[in-house]
C-alpha cells in the first residue's frame, strides 16, 4: 500500500483510521522514516490485516465506525495472539480522564489530534524501543512469581498471568531493582526511556493496572507506594 522510499525497516505499522486524509498523512510520515505500513478504515479490516500480516505497532483511532478504538484495544489486549502488539491511541479527546481511559484499556501511548508528524514519529520509535528493551538474561523468580524475558510470560504459583508488555517491563524493572525507591520521573526514564512524550501520570495508571493483575495471587503488596516519593518493589 505504501512503499517506503528509504531505509526500509522490519517494523510494520498498522494505521486504523477512518479519515483518508489522516491515513495518507500518517502513511507518508512513516514511509519517510523507513517503516512499512498497512491501513484499515475500521475494526473488521484491522482484524483481517492482523491475521494475515502481524504488525509491529498499531496506530488506533478512538472514534471508528462500528466498534470504537477503545473497545478494540481492550479486545486486542484480551487475546493471547495480539496482547503484546504495541498500541498508540489517536484521538481528538484531550481531557486527562480520556487519556487515563485509553491507558486503562491497554494502550501504550496516547496522541491528541492535531499533532505534528515529528511528535508521532518520536512516539512510535519510543514505544518500539520500549518493547524491544527487555533483556533475555533468563527467568527471574521471587517467592513463586516468575518472569521469563524471552517469552514475556509471567506465572504466579504456577498460574499463568495475563499481562501487557508495558506492565511486564515495569514489573521486570522492579524485580531486578528491589527495595530501592524510584520516583515517577525515574521510572519513566528507566522503563519508558528518556526523551519520550509520556506524562508522569502514566506511571500511576500502569502501577494500578499491574497491582490489579497481581492482586488475585497476593503479589500486589510487593509494589509499594512511598508517599511523596514514588514506588518500590519489596518482597519483605
Amino acid at each position: 500500500m505504501y512503499e517506503p522510499e528509504v531505509n526500509k525497516t522490519k517494523d510494520k505499522i498498522l494505521i486504523v483510521e477512518d479519515e483518508e486524509a489522516i491515513r495518507d498523512m500518517l502513511g507518508y510520515a512513516l514511509m519517510k522514516e523507513g517503516f512499512s505500513c498497512e491501513e484499515a478504515t475500521d475494526v473488521d479490516q484491522a482484524r483481517v490485516t492482523i491475521e494475515s500480516n502481524r504488525p509491529s505497532l498499531i496506530l488506533l483511532d478512538w472514534m471508528l465506525p462500528g466498534m470504537s478504538g477503545i473497545d478494540y484495544a481492550r479486545r486486542l489486549r484480551s487475546v493471547p495472539e495480539t496482547r503484546d502488539i504495541p498500541i498508540i491511541m489517536l484521538t481528538a479527546k484531550g481531557e486527562e480522564a480520556d487519556k487515563i481511559k485509553a491507558l486503562d484499556t491497554g494502550a501504550d501511548d496516547y496522541i491528541t489530534k492535531p499533532f505534528s508528524t515529528k511528535e508521532l514519529i518520536a512516539r512510535v520509535k519510543a514505544v518500539l524501543r520500549r518493547y524491544s528493551g527487555v533483556d533475555d538474561s533468563g527467568v527471574i523468580e521471587v517467592n513463586g512469581l516468575l518472569l521469563d524475558p524471552n517469552t514475556y510470560r509471567v506465572t504466579a504459583d504456577a498460574h499463568n498471568i495475563e499481562i501487557s508488555p508495558t506492565e511486564f517491563k515495569l514489573l521486570h524493572f522492579f524485580i531486578t531493582h528491589p527495595e530501592r525507591v524510584y520516583s515517577r520521573s525515574q521510572l519513566l526514564d528507566h522503563v519508558w526511556g528518556e526523551n519520550v512524550y509520556v506524562e508522569e501520570r502514566t506511571v500511576d495508571v500502569h502501577i494500578r493496572r499491574l497491582r490489579k493483575t497481581l492482586e488475585p495471587f497476593n503479589f500486589d503488596k510487593y509494589i509499594q507506594t512511598v508517599r511523596s516519593v514514588g514506588y518500590r518493589f519489596s518482597a519483605r
